[in-house]
């Protein structure tokens, strides 16, 4: 891992030797502020993780966490806003992440974030968000639950969920489309969810290996291929204004640094920020593409 020390701190940011770190006896990792609290400085940067009640089954809360401690790792001051059903969600965090969960927190999710338009109005203005499975789906047009009905999502990205055939679980590993993104994407996928893609929605990537985003049951082309954008190959994910959407598990910034920071750079508006390098980011990195090619 790269020094603390060595990493250049913005002039805006407050650096860690100014404010010595808590004990980790002592606070969490999880360590969280609520949606009414005042920003501790002008320059603290806020990471809202939206409804981690009900849509945090698969441990995505971890991707809030990453992009925290990448930050502070650089000298930024961060922190994280836990956005619950008991909640307004504003929309004056600096960037947004949202995890999975099963149908029925999905509606719940649906329900509370419509009623509770802050998120919408963060994309408005074009702040950062990353959205997971579930997460994904929500933001969509319509999904299908397991009785078979369609409920509504929010409307954030043009796409439409309705099931496999079967249930997708395992390594999935993609080929990133998106500029800015130049190494293999790494997660775990786990969904009965077949996703598709309108005109106005463009995939993260293309998939090497795993199903990515898959095909509703019924609508298989002579390829096996989904339909829209990136028809005649296998697409993951999905990227629309300033949302990037995925399937991936893992957590998925903890497995991909590169989207992390990528999602940095857009909350901060630079173009790049100082490497860090962890060997054990690396090395779960190559292990799991691996597994997920063997």
């Amino acid at each position: 891992m790269t020094d603390d020390q060595s990493i250049p701190r913005p002039a805006a940011a407050r650096g860690a030797d100014a404010d010595a770190a808590p004990s980790p006896s002592t606070v969490s990792p999880l360590d969280t502020v609520s949606p009414a609290s005042q920003r501790p400085t002008e320059s603290t940067v806020r990471i809202g993780l939206v409804l981690p009640d009900v849509m945090g089954t698969y441990g995505d809360d971890g991707n809030s966490l990453v992009l925290r401690q990448r930050l502070r790792w650089r000298g930024y001051d961060a922190e994280i806003v836990r956005i619950t059903l008991d909640d307004e969600v504003p929309d004056s965090c600096d960037l947004y992440t949202v995890g999975g969960g099963e149908d029925s927190a999905q509606k719940l999710a649906s329900r509370h974030l419509t009623g509770s338009p802050g998120l919408q109005r963060a994309v408005e203005r074009g702040a950062p968000v990353l959205a997971i499975c579930a997460g994904m789906q929500v933001f969509g047009e319509w999904f299908v639950v397991s009785d078979g009905s369609r409920a509504p999502g929010l409307g954030l990205l043009d796409i439409t969920t309705s099931p496999q055939a079967s249930r997708s679980i395992g390594e999935l590993v993609v080929d990133p489309q998106l500029g800015g993104l130049s190494q293999p994407l790494t997660g775990f996928e786990n969904h009965m969810g077949a996703t598709v893609l309108g005109p106005s929605a463009k995939p993260l990537g293309r998939v090497v290996s795993g199903t990515g985003n898959g095909v509703p049951a019924g609508s298989y082309d002579v390829d096996g291929a989904a339909s829209g954008p990136g028809a005649g190959q296998r697409v993951e994910g999905v990227v629309q204004g300033s949302i990037i959407a995925t399937y991936m598990h893992g957590p998925a910034l903890a497995r991909n640094p590169e989207l992390a920071d990528l999602l940095l750079c857009r909350a901060l508006g630079v173009d790049s920020l100082p490497p860090i390098d962890i060997a054990a980011v690396k090395q779960l990195r190559r292990e799991r593409i691996a597994a997920a090619r063997r």
